[in-house]
C-alpha cells in the first residue's frame, strides 16, 4: 500500500503514514464519510483550532511560545490563524453592510441631515468592505513597535517574534468581535453601544497576553499599559494634525472641505 500524500511504501495494516503523518484513506468518498471528516477537522472540540482558540484565553503564553520555538502541530499556526480571523471580519462587513446599512447612520453627524449622512456611510462601508483586510494588517507593526519601545529592558523576544505575538492576539480579537458583532446585530443591539462594550475587552486582553509573556506584575502591566495607550492616542493625533493640513494646503482638500459645506447648505435649507 502506498501513501497517497507522500507516496511512501506503507505496511496493509497501518492507518497513519509513519512518514507525512496522513490518515489512510481505505474506502471510496460518500456523502456519510465526507461530513465524518468535516466534523473530525472543524466541529471536533479539541482540533487544532478550537484548542488554539480556548488556549488563547487560558494560556496565551503557550500558543505563541509553541511557534516561535518550533512547535507547529499543536496549535494552528499564526498565518492561518490570522487568515481566519480576516475571513470572519469579513463576514461581519458583509452582514453589516447588506442586512444592517443604518446600524453606523445615527451616530454620524446626525445633525448635517440625511444627506450628508448616506454619502459619508457610504464611503466608510465601501473603505471597510475594501480594505478591511489591511487596515487589520497595519495595526501590527504599529504595536510591535509600541511594544518594542515600552518592553526595552525585556529582551525575551526580538521584533519579529513580537509580530508573531501580535499576529496571533490581533486574530484572537478579531475572530471574537466579528462573531459577537453578528450576533449583538441579529439582536438589534445599538451599535455604539457595542463599539463602547468591546474596546475595553481588546485593551484588556492584549494587557493580558503580554503580561504572561512577559511575566510581569499587575503594576507592570498596567503601567505598560497606559504607556501604550499613550502612544496610541499621540500617533492618531500626529496623523489628525496631519490630515487636517493636507486638507487645508492641497487642491484635493479644498475641494472635499467645499464638497461637504456645499452638503451641509443643501441639508439645512431642506429642514
Amino acid at each position: 500500500m502506498i501513501c497517497k500524500n507522500c507516496k511512501r511504501l506503507l505496511p496493509q495494516q497501518i492507518n497513519y503514514c509513519n512518514g507525512c503523518g496522513g490518515k489512510v484513506i481505505r474506502n471510496r468518498l460518500t456523502m456519510r464519510n465526507l461530513f465524518e471528516d468535516f466534523a473530525y477537522r472543524y466541529l471536533n472540540v479539541d482540533n487544532r483550532f478550537f484548542r488554539t482558540f480556548r488556549h488563547m484565553f487560558s494560556k496565551p503564553e503557550a500558543v505563541i511560545e509553541s511557534y516561535i520555538n518550533g512547535t507547529r502541530k499543536k496549535y494552528v499556526d499564526v498565518i492561518s490563524y490570522f487568515a481566519i480571523a480576516i475571513t470572519l471580519t469579513g463576514f461581519y462587513i458583509y452582514v453589516l453592510t447588506n442586512f444592517y446599512p443604518d446600524a453606523m447612520s445615527d451616530h454620524m453627524l446626525s445633525g448635517y441631515g440625511g444627506e450628508l449622512n448616506q454619502e459619508i456611510q457610504a464611503k466608510q462601508t465601501s473603505f471597510m468592505t475594501k480594505y478591511s483586510s489591511l487596515m487589520m494588517m497595519a495595526y501590527i507593526p504599529l504595536y510591535a513597535v509600541f511594544a518594542k519601545i515600552i518592553f526595552f529592558n525585556k529582551k525575551k523576544f526580538n521584533f519579529t517574534e513580537i509580530l508573531v505575538i501580535f499576529l496571533y492576539v490581533q486574530a484572537q480579537t478579531s475572530i471574537v468581535t466579528s462573531v459577537l458583532m453578528v450576533f449583538l446585530l441579529v439582536f438589534k443591539v445599538d451599535f455604539m453601544v457595542i463599539s463602547l462594550l468591546l474596546f475595553p475587552f481588546m485593551l484588556f486582553y492584549n494587557a493580558y497576553c503580554l503580561k504572561r509573556l512577559y511575566q510581569l506584575s499587575l503594576q507592570g502591566i498596567i503601567l505598560r499599559t497606559m504607556a501604550f495607550v499613550g502612544l496610541f492616542v499621540g500617533v492618531f493625533i500626529l496623523l489628525g494634525i496631519g490630515f487636517a493640513l493636507w486638507m487645508a494646503l492641497t487642491e484635493s482638500g479644498q475641494e472635499m472641505i467645499e464638497a461637504q459645506k456645499a452638503l451641509i447648505e443643501t441639508s439645512k435649507n431642506k429642514n
